[in-house]
């Protein structure tokens, strides 16, 4: 509203309540433009909370993927070990 000399020169011909009720208003648009920013500021990390949560899940998912796989080798393993011996001992 009050972007340059002329309308504060403007402003200021209908006294000092005029200039006040510029100021007010001055004040109104820039608290509203820091709203919005403050709300799309918010909806960003909402977003990315839910982008990492699903990260994290899906870490999660494939560390307890790996930990069977690992189990799996270490059975297989523990049973081919058994096995030899089996075979060396008949």
């Amino acid at each position: 509203m009050i972007d340059n000399p002329e309308s504060l020169q403007t402003a200021t011909q209908f006294g000092v309540a005029g200039l006040m009720g510029a100021l007010w208003l001055w004040e109104r648009l820039y608290s509203r433009k820091r709203e919005q920013q403050l709300t799309e500021a918010h909806q960003r990390l909402i977003a990315q909370q839910l982008e990492l949560q699903t990260l994290i899940d899906l870490v999660s998912r494939n560390t307890g993927a790996i930990e069977r796989f690992e189990q799996t080798q270490q059975r297989l393993f523990d049973l081919l070990e058994r096995m030899d011996q089996a075979r060396r001992v008949a």
